[in-house]
């Protein structure tokens, strides 16, 4: 299994005010450099997922994939570019991981790769938007993203993907939404 991770980063942050979120400091740097430095070692490649200008992001020096849509039509767009990308790097999966989330599991992919397609699980909750993609789906993703469908969740499901569970004292899929969240995040990396 050849795995690549591509980085959503293309959320309007509404609830933060707008701007772009992965680019808000937590600790002195940006919640993009944790996510980069929790995925680096779990694959072989990344990119990040934006629309807008790719120059923001320059100081990473990863592929930045716009959506082949100009609407904003969310993550699931973003997982389809990414799946262009890595099918043309022959990638056989990919990794999605929003940029808001600093605290992703050092064996998120050795985890989701027991399955073919798989999503996180935490605390009772499911986290389509982690999850572990076979590259081979896009054509039918690309088809329901056409036809109308946004639920990143309600793709998963219907393409069978399996929730894997990550317990633990801390939710690793905890992602920064309000500034209230992101003092949080602070807190938590204090302690």
């Amino acid at each position: 299994m050849m795995v690549a991770a591509v980085i959503l980063a293309g959320g309007r942050a509404t609830r933060m005010g707008g701007g772009d979120k992965p680019l808000l400091a937590l600790r002195d740097r940006p919640l993009l450099a944790h996510v980069i430095d929790r995925l680096d070692p779990q694959v072989e490649a990344m990119a990040i997922s934006a629309n807008g200008d790719p120059a923001r992001f320059a100081a990473y020096d990863l592929p930045v994939l716009p959506d082949a849509t100009p609407d904003f039509p969310g993550p699931l767009a973003g997982i389809v570019a990414g799946m262009d990308w890595a099918a043309a790097k022959g990638f056989s999966h990919i990794l999605s991981a929003p940029g808001d989330t600093p605290f992703l599991p050092a064996d998120l992919v050795v985890r989701l790769a027991r399955h073919p397609f798989a999503m996180a699980e935490s605390r009772g909750r499911k986290h389509p938007v982690v999850a572990l993609w076979p590259v081979v789906l896009r054509e039918a993703i690309r088809k329901a993203l056409a036809g109308g469908e946004r639920r990143v969740g309600r793709v998963a499901a219907e393409f069978g993907a399996r929730s894997v569970r990550f317990d633990g004292p801390e939710d690793p899929f905890f992602n920064v939404n309000t500034p209230e969240d992101l003092d949080e995040a602070q807190n938590r990396l204090a302690t």
